[in-house]
């Protein structure tokens, strides 16, 4: 394997990526939303728990049951998006740790107080939406991260009587300069970190 990634791969996933709010109409094959997740479910989680659950909103139906949860400024544009994910999480991740950790056959008793259940799942349910979209944009796809929206509202309409928990919604397709932002700037590593 080589020891760095190309350039031009680290530009399309980090460093000239953007966080979109205008999209092409042109779908994205459920193909291609298999393959991203293929992808993403690869990547590290502790003792494997992958809490990470993904809703993918294709049809103009599923679009308009979220849309109404989705704060006005976020609405149009998710409406607009080929593709709408929510990014959950199990509450009852460690029900599956005897499949996907089996060198330890116990594990699941390690999450058995429901406040440490939902730190994990919280947790790594994040890392794997992250993955989610630095797989998506290693597809040739964008992808906007949104976090208003009314997640009570959410859970009711799309995980009713499940375990299954909204954490964040991301738009993902093929995304257009419109509504594009300036680039923000980023903390320095000084600002930001510390070597000891």
């Amino acid at each position: 394997m080589p020891e760095r990634l190309p350039d031009q791969t680290l530009d399309q996933v980090f460093r000239t990526a953007r966080t979109r709010n205008g999209w092409s109409p042109t779908p994205v094959p459920e193909a291609k939303l298999r393959e991203l997740y293929e992808l993403a479910k690869m990547a590290p989680t502790s003792a494997n728990c992958s809490p990470g659950r993904f809703i993918f909103l294709t049809t103009a139906e599923a679009k308009r049951r979220l849309a109404p949860h989705m704060s006005s400024a976020n609405r149009a544009k998710t409406l607009a998006a080929p593709v709408n994910v929510i990014m959950a999480y199990d509450l009852n991740f460690a029900d599956r740790l005897p499949e996907l950790f089996p060198q330890s056959p116990t594990a699941n008793t390690w999450f058995a107080k429901p406040e440490v259940a939902q730190e994990t799942a919280f947790r790594n349910g994040s890392l794997q939406a992250a993955y989610l979209m630095l797989a998506a944009r290693s597809l040739g796809l964008d992808v906007g991260p949104m976090s208003g929206f009314d997640a009570a509202a959410v859970n009711a309409e799309f995980f009713a009587g499940t375990t299954w928990r909204a954490n964040f919604i991301c738009n993902l397709g093929h995304g257009t300069e419109e509504n594009l932002f300036p680039r923000n700037p980023r903390l320095t590593f000084e600002d930001a970190c510390q070597i000891l």
